[in-house]
């Protein structure tokens, strides 16, 4: 069986003959005596597309067999015209090549091997077995960018067992022949079954988006092509709106958004100095009294909490404190000397509620109406 695939990289129609087609759970499985369908292998994604009038879901390799799973029955010995799914095929040569040329440079400069290769429908995600820092991700990246508009050729070939011990190449461990070699330029040089484009130009862009630790190396997050000109898009899209939002110019948006978040910190400070002084006053009017219940709207739960420890310190007995807001009904019960764990159980036991803490605090939420709070505590305790 010809492996057209292997042939010509930028093939998308083909004619083949029905040499196999067997009924299976998830459809019909036909082999031909020629295709141009790339089987999953290598960390590369199977072509999809059509075969006749019926659609090609999946691709797999069997032994010496290629197997193309199929919506619908096709016809041992009858001649069939096959398409494979360009765009998707393209988008995955883009990915695949410019992996290549990461781990070539990677390999040449720090002698690291890449462990772990997938294609994602979003992203590329490729591990490799050592550290590297922003700095020399961000010098890679750049050469990677260079090799690709150097738009030198790509060549994949199988040399004979005589010619395999002097060809350099990339592998984790010892391969038998026959060995497919697949050459980036000036980049690298690897063994590899996947298929890639013709040039590196083809490549068009290479954008690394994340590199975290991951099993003693890392793992890089990249994306190549089509994939990266519509990422960088839609970067470009949202800082044009942040652009606008900051009334800044589009490359000062970082900046601007860091001035903000220093303002922003400075009146967050003066809020909270404001607040501090609020809940004093309100601390103030208890002051004297024994138990005391009191509501105050769109507290957060620290600010909750902060407010009851006020109140308790000017009161003789306990402080309960609610605060309805978007999110529900906190609470705070608080006291400086006293136990209030058993009025915390009682409190959510009868108000549908949940909490917990320490002796002297009692802190959660409720789902309960001001009319069910008051009525709660008017039943059991004299609160003012």
């Amino acid at each position: 069986m010809r492996k057209l695939f292997y042939e010509d990289c930028h093939l998308t129609q083909f004619s083949a003959t029905v040499t196999g087609c067997k009924q299976s759970e998830k459809g019909w499985l036909v082999t031909l005596d020629a295709t141009a369908f790339y089987p999953e292998g290598g960390g590369q994604a199977c072509d999809i597309g059509t075969l006749g009038c019926v659609n090609v879901l999946d691709v797999r390799e069997k032994g010496e067999e290629i197997l193309h799973l199929c919506d619908g029955l096709l016809t041992v010995g009858e001649t069939v015209e096959g398409e494979i799914d360009w765009d998707r095929r393209f988008d995955l040569m883009q990915q695949h090549t410019g992996e290549h040329i990461l781990s070539g440079l990677i390999n040449a400069r720090f002698g690291y091997h890449n462990t772990g290769f997938h294609v994602g429908a979003e992203v590329m995600e490729v591990d490799f077995d050592g550290p590297i820092s922003p700095e020399e991700l961000s010098d890679l990246e750049k050469k990677a960018n260079e090799a690709v508009w150097k738009n030198q050729s790509v060549k994949c070939w199988i040399p004979s067992p005589e010619e395999l011990p002097a060809v350099q190449y990339r592998t984790k461990r010892a391969l038998p022949w026959p060995v497919r070699i697949v050459q980036v330029g000036d980049v690298d040089s690897c063994a590899c079954c996947g298929i890639h484009v013709a040039y590196t130009g083809e490549v068009g862009l290479i954008k690394i988006l994340s590199c975290v630790k991951f099993h003693g190396g890392v793992r890089l997050e990249v994306v190549c092509g089509g994939r990266a000109y519509r990422y960088m898009t839609a970067v470009f899209d949202q800082n044009r709106t942040v652009s606008q939002t900051f009334s800044s110019k589009i490359l000062e948006t970082g900046e601007a958004a860091k001035k903000t978040q220093d303002a922003l910190a400075k009146e967050k400070f003066r809020a909270n100095e404001l607040q501090k002084q609020v809940f004093t006053s309100i601390a103030g009017r208890y002051a004297g009294r024994k138990n005391v219940l009191h509501f105050e709207e769109n507290l957060e739960p620290g600010q909750v909490r902060e407010l009851a420890d006020r109140i308790s310190r000017a009161i003789s007995g306990f402080a309960a404190v609610f605060s309805e807001s978007g999110s529900g009904v906190s609470y705070c019960l608080a006291t400086q000397d006293g136990d209030l764990r058993q009025l915390g159980k009682a409190l959510t036991e009868a108000l549908n509620g949940r909490g917990g803490g320490k002796p002297n605090f009692q802190q959660g939420t409720v789902a309960a109406t001001r009319e069910e709070i008051r009525s709660f505590f008017d039943g059991n305790f004299c609160v003012k």
